[in-house]
């Protein structure tokens, strides 16, 4: 057996201090995402938008939660339009459906907590 410790969040470096949204890039006409860590009971996803680049309506079986690190964005739950800017954050409850949309280069870090039994 390895002396190594087991790393549960990856693609960050550890015991760094970071700044979230210096750790994805805008890409022109694209939607960059990285993946901090995804398991049954847990996702953590950094997201940048290009202008106009959206994750079209759908649903989650978990509570998602939007903080905006950069720019703004519009979030739509159960066809509310909600605009949130850089240091604001949003929850979108699991079942419902939700859609995010660019109004501007955008990034955002999504929490998404499942239940314990899916």
């Amino acid at each position: 057996m390895s002396d190594a410790v087991q790393k549960f969040i990856k693609n960050m470096e550890f015991e760094k201090v970071l700044t979230l949204a210096d750790e994805v890039s805008y890409q022109p006409g694209q939607i960059v995402s990285k993946t901090l860590a995804q398991n049954k009971a847990l996702s953590l996803t950094l997201f940048a938008f290009d202008k106009d680049e959206e994750i079209s309506t759908h649903k989650s079986e978990g509570d998602a939660m939007v903080l905006v690190l950069d720019g703004t964005g519009q979030i739509t739950i159960d066809g509310t339009n909600y605009t949130l800017k850089a240091g604001e954050s949003i929850i979108m409850p699991a079942g419902k459906p939700h859609a995010v949309y660019a109004l501007e280069k955008f990034k955002m870090f999504l929490v998404v907590v499942f239940p314990f039994n899916r």
